[in-house]
């Protein structure tokens, strides 16, 4: 019983980073626009982790344009501002993001 308690916790630990930073896209209201796997009004995660596969500048290319939005990237449906979410928050979820691929 004490080592499938260990077990649990283990597993629950080594997940609960993923799940935070998609907790925190979900309360920034980001996955109303994304999801991880597929197309909404904007690429899904993956697709945009694939794209920015291997540019070392990738975290803050992403981080700049959570902030300030960005167009023409990905079609034509800009990607609007989001003033309200700090810089510390754009870079976890860029970095979260990038984890995707």
């Amino acid at each position: 019983m004490k080592r499938s308690m260990i077990t649990i916790a283990l597993a629950f630990t080594a997940v609960t980073p993923a799940m935070a930073d998609q907790a925190l896209a979900a309360s920034k209201n980001c996955m109303a626009c994304h999801a991880v796997e597929k197309k909404l009004v904007g690429p899904s995660y993956k697709d945009v982790a694939t794209k920015y596969s291997g540019q070392s500048d990738a975290v803050n290319k992403l981080a700049a344009k959570i902030v300030k939005g960005g167009s023409g990237v990905w079609g034509p449906v800009p990607m609007p501002a989001n003033n309200q979410i700090s810089e510390a928050d754009a870079q976890k979820l860029a970095q979260w993001v990038l984890s995707l691929k």
